[in-house]
């Protein structure tokens, strides 16, 4: 291995910085992943307004229409929905803060990765501002952790409950199934086969989907408890996942050991393995180098820190050729944090800046903030990024964004080219920053070409 400070920074981290100097080693890097976050984000029980609070401010003013209580229960409404979209926003900054402000951007970089493999959205107005907190809940304080650990999290919480519409979920012979003729929904149990564990490729058939499901059911939510077990919903009997039987009887449980045995399966191991390499290190990742994440992963039952750990020991993951093209949301971050933005200033954006240099160039770059097209979440394959609508939002960008962010007060296009590159700039993007007549241009030339654009 030949670790490079530089490539440790752009790889591993949020990008260089003039104000905030590279990883000195590997350690340096794990090391940041025990750090606790700066730029609060409160968790899904601390959101407000509460699902339950946006519903009903909403059936209050629908009852109301044609009564002369319609004026102010329409107020009340939109001040709850103005309330929700404020913690949209913060939640926003305060992600993109972490990435600017980190000390490297290995943390952020791995909320980020879990938070995408496992894909929440939101189903409507109610529950826009809460994936945000579902990250801080089920994702975050499980980064240095057991994968299990974090598998548990993620599969009873309320927001992936209500994405996947697991609460719809009925045993065919449970009690309230045999009284309301309802059924299984296998979201679900396929999208934690399929996806969250085993991969696409893994070895279960369709009769494995179906028993999950069944298993499953129970697994419930509503707005004043959140999650919780309802056995009249779950279908009673055993159930066979994977070739292991699971008892009914025991209840939550018997799911919770399903889910602890699919956490530390050889093919969730190869799975989870593969698409950290492939977020890190190169769209077809060296096979060696999976080999011995995996390897990792399956000696320690999942302990996170110890694939993280051989994927920075194996020399693969140091190979001077930047190998993945940046997505928009890490354009964005490297971009500020190369131009010496501080997380403060992102935090603290007002919303209208939020919306110029955040949200709205992130639509046009093809990255939605929390917006990916399916359980799958975002592409794999980093060439995907690169469209003529999403080159022609990220040169926008760089060429007018900068200006913004710094208040006018932009680098020496000759120094910012080494500042955002360092060894990893070549002659052409050097030449082009020093042929640029102004500032905003050179700047943004730098910002905009193919070197910056790749990790």
């Amino acid at each position: 291995m030949r670790f490079d400070p530089t490539l440790a920074a752009v790889r591993f981290g949020s990008g260089l910085s003039p104000i905030i100097g590279p990883p000195d080693n590997t350690d340096a890097i794990l090391a940041e992943i025990d750090d606790v976050f700066a730029f609060a984000i409160p968790g899904y029980s601390d959101a407000d307004p509460s699902i339950s609070d946006y519903q009903q401010a909403s059936m209050t003013r629908t009852k109301a229409r044609g009564t002369d209580q319609a004026e102010a229960t329409e107020q009340a409404f939109r001040e709850v929905r103005q309330a929700a979209n404020r913690v949209y926003d913060q939640a926003l900054r305060s992600s993109l803060a972490r990435h600017v402000g980190a000390q490297i951007g290995f943390k952020p970089r791995l909320s980020a990765f879990f938070a995408d493999h496992f894909t929440v959205k939101s189903r409507g107005g109610p529950q826009r501002h809460l994936v945000t907190p579902f990250v801080e809940d089920a994702v975050t304080p499980h980064l240095n952790g057991y994968f299990s650990a974090m598998l548990r999290a993620v599969i009873t919480h309320p927001m992936m409950l209500l994405y996947l519409q697991q609460f719809q979920s009925v045993g065919p012979t449970s009690t309230v199934g045999k009284r309301r003729n309802r059924g299984i929904n296998e979201n679900l149990a396929r999208e934690l086969l399929e996806l969250h564990t085993l991969g696409v490729d893994g070895v279960y058939a369709q009769a494995d989907v179906r028993e999950l499901a069944e298993l499953l059911t129970g697994l419930t939510y509503n707005g004043q408890r959140g999650f919780f077990y309802d056995e009249r919903f779950a279908e009673p009997g055993a159930e066979t996942v994977l070739g292991i039987t699971y008892d009914a009887a025991d209840g939550l449980d018997n799911i919770l050991h399903a889910i602890d045995d699919l956490a530390v399966h050889p093919q969730t191991a190869r799975h989870i393995a593969g698409k950290i390499a492939a977020a890190f290190v190169a769209d077809t990742p060296d096979v060696g180098l999976v080999d011995a994440m995996t390897a990792a992963f399956v000696a320690t039952d999942g302990f996170l820190p110890s694939v993280y750990a051989a994927m920075l020991d194996h020399p693969a993951s140091w190979h001077a050729d930047l190998l993945k093209i940046k997505s928009p949301q890490r354009f964005i971050t490297s971009a500020m944090r190369a131009l010496g933005v501080t997380g403060d200033q992102v935090d603290q954006a007002s919303g209208r800046n939020t919306r110029a240099l955040f949200v709205t160039p992130l639509r046009v770059m093809g990255q939605p903030w929390e917006r990916p097209n399916g359980p799958d979440g975002w592409p794999e394959d980093s060439t995907d990024w690169i469209s003529p609508q999403g080159m022609a939002g990220r040169i926008s960008w760089a060429m007018t964004a900068p200006r913004i962010l710094v208040q006018n007060r932009l680098p020496d296009p000759r120094d910012f080219v080494q500042t955002a590159l360092g060894s990893l700039a070549g002659q052409d993007v050097i030449f082009a920053a020093s042929a640029a007549e102004v500032r905003d241009e050179g700047v943004g030339v730098v910002l905009a070409s193919p070197a910056f654009q790749r990790s």
